[in-house]
């Protein structure tokens, strides 16, 4: 089944100034797949947790270039660090979820996602007094056997999602799916919008130029000139992300696959100047108003649904 027969979709506004999102995964070093093995949930408590410190870090490196984003935040997070959380949204950054315990959607049963995706988006409403729009997956794990999960988002109330990558990839991904933010018809009929993350091309070649490992894999000239055949060629805007942990070398190292070391840990030391590089180099706003200014969704986001 393709993702346009699964999900019907209808063209995105283009005419529009180039201004991008900037969006943060707010999960600990042990969140990442790539340690699951080495990292099961049941020893999550127990860990050195980074996230307040790695977090604070990345705000006052937003204040100094003067940029506002979009925070996915972990409900695993928020339950324990309410203060990190109302401190992000103090800052003038939006707050958006990223699930709550970071299993694979795909893994997940409807009634469990929803269960759990519910409990982090009422939580961290409760926290920041907010409504929740956005959504992204744990490693983008909304692909072609796990769609079911965008009708549930709707229900939910969430007005847009951010988790389908039009990439290959060995444990996410759906190539055939529409690159640009759109305004996307579920499976069941509900109507969501998607901003998808984004790729250049080279050669003929999809290269992933959005952020997260492929941002401290790649030579930062080639995710530059990727981003900018984004912004310049196609006229559109890119959704960048990474996560607190990628800037912080410090973080215990974990016994993993090759595969999964090189991963996680390569070029650490130098994602933080490689993000203010970024900062000076692209202009960047929270994904809700890069939305809007697309006219995908209203100028004005609704009122907090637990006030």
């Amino acid at each position: 089944m393709t993702a346009s027969a699964a999900a019907s979709e209808t063209s995105t506004v283009t005419n529009h100034r180039c201004v991008n999102a900037l969006t943060v995964d707010v999960e600990d070093w042990f969140h990442a797949n790539a340690l699951a093995q080495a990292a099961p949930r049941d020893r999550w408590a127990g860990l050195d947790s980074r996230v307040v410190t790695n977090t604070r870090r990345l705000l006052e490196l937003f204040g100094q270039r003067g940029v506002t984003g979009t925070f996915f935040v972990l409900g695993w997070v928020a339950d324990r660090e309410p203060a990190l959380i109302r401190e992000i949204a103090d800052a003038g950054h939006e707050i958006a979820c990223h699930g709550y315990s970071h299993k694979l959607v795909f893994n997940q049963t409807p009634q469990e996602f929803r269960e759990e995706t519910q409990r982090a988006k009422t939580l961290i409403e409760q926290i920041t007094g907010r409504a929740v729009e956005g959504y992204r997956a744990s490693t983008y794990s909304i692909t072609k056997r796990s769609l079911w999960a965008l009708d549930i988002l709707c229900e939910l109330g969430f007005a847009y999602d951010s988790s389908i990558f039009p990439i290959h990839h060995d444990q996410y991904g759906i190539p055939d799916a529409q690159p640009e933010p759109h305004q996307l018809t579920a499976p069941g009929g509900a109507h969501i919008v998607e901003f998808p993350l984004g790729f250049a091309r080279f050669g003929g070649m999809r290269l992933p130029v959005s952020g997260g490992g492929y941002f401290r894999l790649l030579p930062y000239w080639l995710t530059r000139a990727g981003l900018r055949q984004i912004n310049r060629k196609r006229q559109r805007p890119f959704a960048f992300y990474l996560h607190p942990w990628e800037i912080d070398p410090g973080q215990p190292r974990m016994k993993v696959s090759a595969l999964s070391t090189f991963r996680h840990y390569t070029n650490l030391n130098d994602c933080q100047n490689r993000l203010k590089r970024l900062m000076a180099d692209f202009s960047f706003a929270p994904m809700r108003k890069v939305l809007a200014d697309l006219a995908l969704l209203p100028a004005t986001a609704p009122a907090n649904p637990q006030a």
